[in-house]
């Protein structure tokens, strides 16, 4: 497996934006009946998520986040090279969304700029990447966001995804700095597990066609949904996070010459409050030390590592603190990182 080790190299920084509608889950009740509602909701820990209104996508949200950043760390926006952004929603097929927001942030045109296409595991992905650029390159400091509007990925009458996904961006400020410790990552990949989550439709593949966007019952228990809407098979999903996750964690663990108890956060993928907590009593690991945001923004894709650090932890990354990230889901991707933060500024949450 790819570990990766990086040394110097470190988030300054970060903000988050969410949209202001809020959408409660035991009120939604459109399509089916409200004891089932309540049920979903004991269960998947999910009481609310925020949704993007018409005409906001992930980059409004990830922008809102940056200029919040740019502006509370007082950055000099001609000292940014590098500009990274995360999303399977973006704004276009083409062009890149970070072309589009560089100049939307007013950016020197002297920025590089691309785009990472992955799901639940992306953050820390993209992160691994920008160290990369960072420690290898001449860049004084990089842009990572990180946004996802995937309430519009699911369709509202397929009850298994119905009341799981919400809307969210961030954006995290990167640069070299001999204060910054070592950090070491584990990427991993299984494609054979492809159908466990996906969107069939709407690709190269399969193009967008009058069929794929028709409504049909599509399992036995008469959910409803299109070819264009992502569709999930949970338990499956469940039986691929405990049978490769908790042997990720103590791999990187190994990796960094780190134990459990050297960790001051465990900060996992925000897929349901059941299966964050089995992790957390797979591993014995102090719940105190596993902070979650699952209950009031649902899951939020690669958005939701991120989105639990800035809602869940500011004020408490002052000084050296030492975090283990680990993100899964669609693909199949995993992946984990033992990071050293340092005086990491952590912005108020933005609503849009």
């Amino acid at each position: 497996m790819p570990l990766l080790q990086f040394d110097q190299v470190g988030i300054v920084g970060m903000a988050a934006a969410v949209p202001e509608n809020k959408v409660l889950t035991r009120n939604y009740t459109h399509y089916f009946p409200e004891a089932d509602v309540a049920d979903i909701a004991d269960k998947t820990g999910i009481e609310e998520r925020r949704f993007a209104l018409e005409g906001t996508c992930a980059s409004d949200l990830c922008q809102a986040a940056a200029e919040k950043l740019i502006q509370d760390l007082d950055v000099d926006k001609a000292e940014i090279d590098l500009l990274v952004f995360v999303s399977q929603t973006p704004d276009y097929r083409m062009p890149a969304t970070s072309v589009l927001l560089q100049n939307r942030l007013g950016l020197s045109k002297q920025t590089m700029a691309f785009d990472l296409n992955l799901g639940c595991s992306a953050f820390v992905y993209a992160l691994s990447v920008v160290y990369s650029l960072v420690q290898s390159g001449h860049i004084r400091k990089a842009l990572l966001l990180d946004g996802e509007t995937r309430s519009r990925a699911y369709h509202p009458k397929d009850r298994r995804v119905a009341f799981l996904f919400g809307d969210g961006g961030i954006a995290a400020l990167i640069e070299k700095n001999s204060k910054f410790g070592k950090s070491f990552f584990s990427l991993n990949s299984d494609g054979s597990r492809e159908d466990l989550i996906k969107i069939k439709s709407g690709g190269y593949r399969f193009p967008s066609s009058a069929d794929s966007v028709k409504e049909k019952v599509i399992d036995e228990h008469g959910n409803i949904s299109t070819d264009e809407h992502g569709t999930m098979i949970g338990s499956d999903v469940f039986n691929f996070v405990i049978q490769e996750i908790p042997s990720d964690i103590k791999n990187i663990l190994s990796h960094a010459s780190t134990e459990k108890g050297d960790i001051d956060f465990f900060v996992f993928h925000q897929a349901n409050a059941f299966m964050n907590g089995y992790l957390a009593k797979k591993l014995k690991l102090p719940l105190d030390k596993v902070p979650s945001c699952i209950r009031d923004f649902g899951n939020t894709s690669s958005v939701s590592i991120p989105l639990t650090i800035v809602s869940q932890l500011q004020g408490n990354l002052e000084g050296r603190k030492k975090l283990l990230l680990s993100g899964f889901g669609v693909g199949m991707s995993w992946a984990s990182a033992v990071m050293e933060f340092q005086d990491c500024f952590i912005s108020d949450l933005v609503e849009v």
